[in-house]
């Protein structure tokens, strides 16, 4: 099957831009040429240094379970979600949230106006076969964060 590069988003760690190798340059270069979008996973769990989000062509920021276990309970966790957010946003990116697990979570960050959501809020890890399944029924059920 040909797909659309701009239907592909790759996932990459901060730890593997620590690598500032030309490879790692070179190879994010080719995927945005190729119009196949690039997530900084797990951001703000590791080494986060900000000059990547302006260094490399990234085009969603992935906030880290971590972060959103304690929405609703933590203020430090809500403001550091807050702050990803706006500046993700600032910066012409998207933002991902991981490890959305209930209702709480969900409306907390869409007050913050993150764009996306992941966790078992929406749906488990799936086999492949049972993922295309759960597409079939996912029109009805959109696991997507609206702002």
């Amino acid at each position: 099957n040909h797909h659309e590069g701009n239907m592909v988003v790759v996932e990459i760690t901060e730890r593997l831009l620590l690598d500032a190798s030309s490879h790692v340059s070179e190879r994010l270069a080719q995927y945005q040429r190729a119009g196949v979008q690039v997530a900084l996973d797990d951001f703000g769990t590791g080494y986060s240094a900000l000059s990547y989000l302006k260094k490399f062509p990234i085009d969603y920021v992935k906030i880290d379970r971590s972060f959103v276990r304690e929405l609703g309970t933590s203020g430090e966790d809500e403001a550091l979600c807050r702050a990803i957010i706006v500046m993700a946003h600032s910066l012409g990116m998207q933002v991902i949230a991981e490890g959305i697990e209930n209702q709480r979570q969900l409306r907390i960050l869409q007050e913050m106006g993150c764009d996306f959501g992941q966790g078992y809020y929406f749906s488990p890890p799936l086999r492949p076969e049972a993922f295309v399944n759960w597409h079939h029924e996912w029109h009805q059920h959109p696991a997507i964060i609206s702002r």
